[in-house]
């Protein structure tokens, strides 16, 4: 029999070489899964008959933990993969099946305004200087292309093409999914400022591949993208929290709003069901009711 250290090594090496998961998703799982492992542990769980009564014992301890039920289903959802594969692979029995995740409340995705990403474009290149002339193509190009901050963080110069002045870029998504996204006029612009007169500063003391460096001509990290929009949000007045990944959901409300069909929002998106892409469809239908709620004469 195998034993549980062993089986959650394979596993892991399963969701990463064969299904290709991203890395940050894989040390996901590596957490949720290692806390479950520890606990069981703790209980002297038999992991190769483990029972419903068991699992419910584990799911109080999250409970005692004071976490969301969305972090609670996240830990039910790998535990379920994880019990799946052993039982598959290793015939262990897995009593998954009888397991409900707690409910959690549709909440719809904040988006900015049009204005308000305007501004924050225009604020964070003031001063004219290679920082400023890159912060400002960084959230010009986020906005433009629905790109994740892990996909912008990976982009290389070579991934820009340009051609008749049109350019598109190549993401590489999640589980290795590449998409080719169109990359507007505006933020096109900004983005030839950035190669042509900040990029070769920045490099100037290293050769280096990746599309945007910080001031050492490093590969700029994700948190260093976090502090760039958050900090252009902060400098407009804006109250709301604001990360990389509003502007994705700007990106999918506008182009919603303006008519595009849902199946091509889902493919600029990359998502791979378009079950994800459809709760900006909620978006949209909330901005419709109130706009019907105020305008009507019969709306009440």
């Amino acid at each position: 029999m195998v034993e549980i250290n062993s089986a959650l090594a394979e596993y892991l090496a399963f969701i990463t070489i064969e299904r290709g998961l991203s890395t940050n998703t894989a040390i996901s799982y590596q957490i949720d899964l290692t806390e479950f492992v520890e606990f069981g542990i703790e209980k002297n769980f038999d992991f190769s008959h483990l029972s419903k009564r068991e699992i419910d014992e584990y799911l109080q301890f999250l409970g005692r933990k004071n976490l969301k039920n969305s972090s609670i289903n996240r830990k039910i959802a790998s535990l379920r993969n994880f019990l799946n594969f052993c039982a598959r692979e290793h015939g262990w029995i897995s009593p998954m099946e009888d397991v409900k995740a707690p409910k959690v409340p549709k909440r719809l995705p904040k988006a900015l305004t049009i204005q308000e990403i305007s501004s924050m474009i225009e604020i964070s290149g003031l001063g004219d200087t290679p920082a400023a002339i890159r912060d400002r193509a960084i959230i010009d190009l986020m906005y433009s292309t629905g790109s994740r901050v892990s996909e912008l963080v990976g982009l290389n110069v070579s991934d820009i093409h340009d051609s008749d002045g049109y350019s598109v870029v190549k993401l590489l998504g999640k589980g290795g999914r590449e998409r080719v996204v169109p990359i507007g006029q505006l933020a096109r612009q900004n983005l030839v400022a950035y190669l042509s007169r900040s990029r070769p500063v920045l490099s100037a003391a290293r050769r280096e591949n990746a599309l945007f460096l910080n001031n050492h001509g490093k590969r700029l990290s994700r948190q260093s993208i976090w502090n760039v929009v958050s900090l252009s949000a902060e400098r407009v007045g804006i109250k709301a929290k604001v990360s990389p990944h509003s502007l994705r959901h700007s990106f999918a409300t506008h182009l919603l709003d303006g008519g595009a069909d849902i199946r091509t929002v889902q493919e600029l998106l990359g998502h791979a069901s378009v079950t994800t892409t459809q709760i900006y469809t909620l978006v949209t239908i909330d901005k419709l009711r109130e706009s019907f709620a105020s305008a009507h004469p019969r709306a009440f």
